[in-house]
C-alpha cells in the first residue's frame, strides 16, 4: 500500500467512472487487440494490460491503485493475468475497471495447431523412451482425483464424495445449498474437487455433512421438500465435477446476516455474522475471507481475518466449533469507504461472505517450541485464533510471546483479557508497545525497530524451535521481516500474514 494523493480515494476513482468521461481514448469503442499493439502501450502516459484475455487502459487508474504505479507498470504492455492473481485475486477488476476495457485479445493464430498436435507425433516421442511430461502428470493425478456418487431414500438425498485423501477435516469441505444449487467443495492441498448441480427437485434447508476423517469420505445429506423420486442429482453447472489448483478457482460468496456487533475500542467493532443454514463453512486458523459490499454501483471487496467471540483462559480442551457464526474484528476509518459503508450495516443485514483463503498451515505450528506473534494494530485479528491453537493443542509448547504494537493506549484491542491471560497462563507473555503514549505511560514506546526485536524476540534455549509471525500494515511486516532476517532467523521461522 502507497499513501494516494489527496483527490485520488476509491471513492473519487468511483466518481470519474460514473462522470462518463472517455477513459480509453476509444470514444466508446471496443476493439481486438493483438500481442504486437499490446505491447506497444508500456509507458505511464498510455499503460493497456490485459487480464484474462481482455485489455484494460489502466492510464486513468494509475494515480488511484492502492499499490502504487509501480505495482501496475509491471504488466504494462503485457498480460498481467499471472502477476494479479499472485497480488490481487480477490479483487473486482471487472467492476472496477469496467470504463477502461479496450476490448479483447486477438486470439493467437500459432496456438491452435500446437493444441491439436497430431498424434503420431506423441507416439514417436514415447518410442524414443521419452514420455511427454503432460501423460505421467495426468495419469498419476487421476488416481488421486476425487470422485462422488448419489443415492436417496423417500426422503434423503445422500452425496457422497471420496476424496481418496486420509486426512479430511471440517475445514476442507465447504458446502452451499441455496435455491436448488448445490455447490460442495473439497480442498486437496492446493487443488479443489467441485461438485456443483442444480438440483433436480427442491430440498428443505437443513443439510447435514458427515465426514469419515481416516477414509476420507465425505457425506452431503439433503432432505427432499416433497416425497418425490428423483430420476437424477440434477443439472451439472459448468464447474461440476472438475479437480483444479485452488487460484483457479474463482471465489464464492454466500450471503451472511449481521447479528450483533459490539464496540471493542473507541474506532474498532466485532461483527458477528450468522452463516446461511444450509452453508457448511470452517474458516482455517490463520486464514481470510472477502467481504464484498456494492458501493455506489460498483463492487468493492476487503479482506479480514475472523476471529473467535473472546480470548479463551482456559487451554484444557479445543474450544466448541461453532460453525454457524464467523467473528470480525474491523476498525472503522472515517473516511474509509468500506468501513463506513460497514458501521451502517443495521443488525439483520446481509453481506457477502467468501472462501476463505490464505497459505499459513497448522502444520507450521504443530511441533513448536516458541512462537512469536508480532502484531501491529488490526495485524493483532490473525494471532487469536493462532494464540487459541497454539496453547491448546501444541504439546511442546514452551511459549507464547505476543509483541502488540500500537499508538495509544485507547486503540490496544482486548487489552484486558490479554493481561488476564498473561496471569492465568504462565507459558503467555505479553508486551505492548505504543508509539504516541500519553506521559502517564510506563511500558515500552517507539516502533519496530532491530534493537526492540533483539530485545523481546529470544529463543527459550539455543535451538528450540520457533516460528514468528507478523501482521500489520504493510510497511511494518516488511521492516520487520528484514531485520528480524537481519538477527539471524531463517525464511522458515518467519510467516508474515498478508492478505
Amino acid at each position: 500500500q502507497v499513501p494516494l494523493k489527496p483527490g485520488r480515494s476509491l471513492m473519487d476513482w468511483i466518481r470519474l467512472t460514473k462522470s462518463g468521461k472517455d477513459l480509453t481514448g476509444l470514444k466508446g469503442r471496443l476493439i481486438e487487440v493483438t500481442e504486437d499493439e499490446l505491447a506497444k502501450h508500456n509507458k505511464k502516459e498510455d499503460c493497456w494490460i490485459c487480464i484474462r484475455g481482455f485489455v484494460y487502459n489502466v492510464t486513468p487508474y494509475m494515480e488511484y491503485h492502492p499499490g502504487g504505479e509501480d505495482e501496475l507498470m509491471k504488466a504494462a504492455g503485457t498480460d498481467g493475468t499471472d502477476l494479479f492473481d499472485q497480488v490481487h485475486r480477490w479483487v473486482n477488476y471487472e467492476s472496477m475497471l469496467k470504463e477502461c476495457l479496450v476490448g479483447r485479445m486477438a486470439v493467437k493464430p500459432i496456438a491452435a495447431p500446437k493444441e491439436i498436435s497430431s498424434t503420431l507425433s506423441e507416439e514417436k516421442k514415447q518410442l524414443n523412451g521419452i514420455l511427454p511430461e503432460k501423460k505421467v502428470v495426468g495419469a498419476s493425478f487421476k488416481d488421486l482425483t476425487p470422485s462422488y456418487d448419489w443415492f436417496q431414500t423417500d426422503s434423503l438425498i445422500t452425496l457422497v464424495i471420496y476424496t481418496k485423501q486420509k486426512d479430511m477435516n471440517a475445514e476442507l469441505v465447504i458446502v452451499d445449498c441455496e435455491d436448488k444449487r448445490l455447490r460442495g467443495e473439497i480442498i486437496v492441498g492446493d487443488h479443489s474437487y467441485l461438485v456443483e448441480v442444480d438440483l433436480d427437485h427442491a430440498v428443505q434447508e437443513d443439510m447435514a455433512v458427515h465426514i469419515a476423517e481416516k477414509v476420507g469420505k465425505v457425506e452431503i445429506i439433503l432432505k427432499k421438500k416433497d416425497n418425490v423420486h428423483w430420476k437424477m442429482l440434477g443439472q451439472p453447472l459448468e464447474s461440476h465435477n472438475t479437480f483444479i489448483k485452488r487460484t483457479d478457482r474463482g471465489l464464492f460468496y454466500r450471503k451472511c446476516k449481521l447479528v450483533s456487533k459490539t464496540e471493542v475500542t473507541h474506532d474498532t467493532k466485532l461483527l458477528c455474522l450468522m452463516l446461511p443454514k444450509s452453508t457448511h463453512l470452517h474458516v482455517p486458523t490463520g486464514q481470510h475471507v472477502y467481504l464484498k459490499q456494492i458501493i455506489a454501483g460498483t463492487e468493492v471487496v476487503k479482506p479480514y481475518t475472523p476471529v473467535l467471540p473472546f480470548l479463551p483462559l482456559d487451554f484444557k480442551e479445543p474450544l466448541s466449533h461453532d460453525g454457524a457464526h464467523i467473528y470480525l474484528m474491523i476498525k472503522i476509518y472515517s473516511c474509509g469507504l468500506f468501513t463506513q459503508a460497514l458501521d451502517h450495516l443495521q443488525i439483520g443485514d446481509y453481506i457477502s461472505v467468501s472462501n476463505p483463503e490464505g497459505n499459513f498451515k497448522k502444520s507450521q505450528v504443530q511441533t513448536l517450541e516458541d512462537l512469536f506473534l508480532l502484531a501491529a494494530g488490526t495485524g493483532f485479528t490473525p494471532m487469536v485464533k493462532l494464540l487459541n491453537f497454539a496453547l491448546t493443542e501444541v504439546s511442546c509448547l514452551r511459549k507464547v510471546k505476543l509483541i502488540f504494537f500500537n499508538k495509544t493506549e485507547d486503540d490496544i484491542l482486548w487489552r484486558n483479557q490479554l493481561e488476564q491471560l498473561a496471569l492465568k497462563d504462565e507459558r503467555f507473555d505479553v508486551q505492548f508497545i505504543l508509539s504516541q503514549p500519553t506521559k502517564d505511560w510506563v511500558g515500552k514506546q517507539g516502533k519496530i525497530s532491530s534493537s526492540l526485536l533483539s530485545e523481546f524476540v529470544k529463543r527459550s534455549r539455543k535451538d528450540s524451535k520457533v516460528l514468528i509471525c507478523i501482521c500489520g500494515p504493510t510497511p511494518f511486516t516488511e521492516q520487520g521481516v528484514q531485520y528480524l532476517k537481519d538477527l539471524g532467523y531463517s525464511q522458515e521461522e518467519i510467516h508474515a500474514f498478508t492478505a
